[in-house]
């Protein structure tokens, strides 16, 4: 796949992809004899995967250090399963702030209808 076909399929920017590959956040995409970008179905794998972890909030630093780990192969296997459980723990208790933030402003909305219905009264 040419990186504007992955770039339509996963709506990210062709800018976001080449960037993602420079810093190293997916590994380096395989190329055809004139250099261009070749994605093939592994390489869409990682960047499909760098983008959920991204859209969850997991910093930049962790997911390339998920990828490094990755490239050394099974003997990090352990060290990737605990990073990636910490990350796990992190996106639960911030799920947890959300929920909490979400029941505060239905507080706040509900107080706000009843000021409403008082003043109509």
């Amino acid at each position: 796949m040419t990186i504007a076909e992955v770039s339509k399929k996963y709506d990210l920017t062709q800018d976001t992809i080449r960037y993602y590959e420079r810093i190293g956040l997916i590994p380096r995409v395989p190329r055809t004899k004139s250099g261009v970008r070749d994605f093939d179905e592994e390489s869409c794998k990682w960047l499909g995967f760098a983008k959920c972890m991204r859209n969850a909030g997991l910093p930049i630093e962790v997911l390339i250090k998920y990828i490094n780990l990755s490239k050394e192969g099974d003997k990090t296997l352990e060290q990737r399963k605990q990073l990636l459980i910490e990350q796990r723990q992190k996106l639960i208790e911030k799920q947890e702030n959300i929920k909490e933030t979400i029941s505060r402003l239905d507080y706040k909305i509900e107080n706000y209808d009843k000021i409403g219905k008082k003043k109509k009264d």
